[in-house]
């Protein structure tokens, strides 16, 4: 006798002969405008309807998952002198009140609220608060119609103490990563750039390199009293990128470097046995258990001298705030590696050497000035008069390529270092953010030079700077 039908699989439909039944959609499915849906470019990219894209992720992404549903038909009869009940209706993602109460709660935080939300939704406590630490930022918009950036209107007013409680408030209720959203979007929306310049609003905010890079835009303008409070901002984002980045970036250079120095007539205090056995495995000879040395492999004394050269050179325009951060940090780094000798030039529409100042990145970043215009040719003519031995050289262009200078002359000037032996490198952007904006005419004409130029993020440095140092063909990540 065939077993009832499990009315939890009313919804399911499988193949008639597999003992499973697929489950319906679950309550993590993602609607047509998708709370998870990521922009284009940029954390502050606003979405068609409710908040930033990065915002109604956090808060309408659920915790639970779809449970499988019973199958509709089992693999073994029951026998008939068995008797059959059926069993109760179990509540299901599409009915359980608790768990469908809590999806209309995420997506009438996400919506914002009013008439177009469509959730029926009341909020109250710690939910409500958090919903008006949203409003006061994204605000409600215009009540007839498709919800835009340009209708929303801000409710933190302008008072600084009204814009210290919100700050405080959304560090309450938010967790770090949105709390660094919500930021920026206030700085972007909301004009709150001179409220940086109060040193209670600097302890109030949560650092990230975008705000390093807003503190740096501002810095000239800052009053005595907020600057030491700004560098203890800075210091604090500097030393946890370091942390994280140095290790895995000192290990992966002193590899590539060991690689590029490698001898082949090492003397005998010098032979490194380890690569030497791999080298020789082929001329192992079973009868005399052992291998013929036909070829020694060695680093010899070079592993303690200055063997490569490496020249960062820095547009600090203001779209490139997050790589001048990166690439300073980057530039500490590789100055502290003895086997290295690093330089360090940032350009607008002039070039300062900050090469003298690696030994503190804070330093390096309170000697840039985001903003301005950009003159790349005139920056390369300062990096190629500093290069003295052009093969052991690795030239890091980091531009978004739109050159205010003249265009042919730094095309030569790259052409001309490639030919001497100058392994180049072209970033458009050193940060997470994603692709960036740049000059295509100008990043086809340096691939034409066989300078391939592409976005980096920091997790990517490291190798990228080991296949300069090895000169192998650098590791461009896929498009």
């Amino acid at each position: 006798m065939t077993p009832p039908t499990d009315p939890t699989a009313a919804h399911a439909t499988a193949p008639a002969d597999h003992p499973t039944a697929t489950p319906p959609t679950g309550p993590t499915a993602t609607p047509a405008f998708g709370p998870t849906a990521t922009p284009a470019f940029g954390p502050t990219a606003t979405p068609a309807v409710g908040r930033t894209a990065d915002l109604t992720a956090a808060l309408a992404t659920g915790p639970a998952t779809a449970s499988a549903a019973t199958p509709a038909t089992g693999p073994t009869a029951t026998p008939t002198t068995v008797p059959t009940t059926v069993p109760a209706p179990r509540p299901t993602p599409a009915t359980d009140p608790g768990r469908e109460d809590e999806r209309l709660r995420r997506w009438r935080l996400v919506l914002g609220g009013g008439e177009a939300d469509g959730t029926g939704r009341a909020l109250t406590g710690t939910d409500a608060a958090m919903d008006g630490a949203l409003t006061a930022l994204y605000g409600r918009g215009s009540q007839g119609g498709e919800r835009t950036g340009r209708d929303r209107s801000a409710g933190l007013g302008a008072s600084a103490p009204s814009v210290a409680r919100w700050l405080g408030d959304i560090r309450t209720y938010f967790p770090g990563s949105v709390v660094q959203v919500m930021q920026r979007d206030a700085i972007e929306r909301l004009g709150l750039a001179t409220l940086l310049l109060e040193p209670e609003m600097l302890e109030a905010v949560e650092a990230d390199v975008h705000l390093v890079g807003t503190l740096l835009s501002l810095h000239k303008a800052m009053p005595e009293t907020t600057r030491e409070t700004a560098r203890a901002v800075v210091r604090k984002v500097v030393d946890d990128l370091e942390r994280r980045l140095a290790a895995r970036t000192r290990a992966t250079l002193t590899g590539a470097l060991d690689r590029s120095a490698r001898i082949s007539r090492p003397r005998h205090r010098d032979i490194d046995w380890d690569r030497t056995i791999r080298a020789n495995l082929r001329n192992y000879l079973p009868e005399h258990r052992t291998v013929v040395p036909e070829r020694l492999v060695g680093h010899g004394r070079a592993s303690r001298a200055i063997r490569k050269e490496v020249v960062l050179c820095i547009d600090q325009s203001g779209s490139m705030a997050a790589s001048v951060v990166y690439a300073s940090v980057f530039g500490a780094v590789l100055a502290s590696m003895r086997s290295i000798a690093t330089r360090l030039v940032v350009f607008d529409t002039a070039v300062v050497d900050l090469t003298d100042r690696l030994d503190d990145p804070v330093d390096v970043l309170f000697g840039t000035q985001l903003g301005g215009g950009t003159d790349i040719n005139r920056a390369l003519a300062h990096c190629q008069a500093k290069i003295t031995r052009p093969a052991d050289t690795v030239v890091v262009l980091i531009s978004d390529l739109y050159e205010g200078g003249i265009r042919d002359e730094m095309l030569k000037r790259v052409a001309a270092m490639k030919a001497s032996g100058v392994q180049f490198v072209a970033l458009l952007a050193l940060s997470d953010e994603g692709t960036p904006a740049y000059d295509r005419d100008h990043a086809a004409a340096l691939a034409a030079l066989g300078v391939p130029a592409f976005a980096c993020t920091p997790d990517l440095f490291p190798e990228v700077m080991a296949a300069a140092l090895e000169k192998r063909p650098l590791p461009v990540p896929a498009v």
